[in-house]
């Protein structure tokens, strides 16, 4: 058990250097992790704005922090985290429409 959460602490750890390094403009490796890579990728197909990726990426990294303090083994994909605020956006708006 106290291997998990450690392995989970590095991870984490491992995924906010990726996205400070993103954020700050400069990846100076050459090798990455492969769950890196997927997140990589990931963040590329979501093709965010110039104008909102910087505050984007923050506000994914906050939340990738909180779901794995919660337990969480890996970080979830950008896709992920924008699909649920997404589902967010659309209950509030059917919660809102119904009063």
């Amino acid at each position: 058990m106290v291997e998990t959460h450690e392995d989970s602490e590095l991870v984490l750890n491992q995924f906010n250097k990726l996205i400070n390094e993103l954020l700050k403009g400069t990846l100076n490796r050459n090798t990455f992790r492969p769950w890196e890579v997927e997140l990589l990728i990931d963040i590329e197909v979501c093709n965010l704005r110039d104008g909102n990726k910087r505050e984007t990426l923050r506000r994914y990294m906050r939340s990738v922090q909180r779901h794995m303090e919660k337990g969480a083994p890996s970080p979830m994909k950008l896709s992920e985290y924008l699909e649920g605020l997404r589902v967010k956006r659309e209950n509030r708006g059917l919660v809102g429409a119904a009063n």
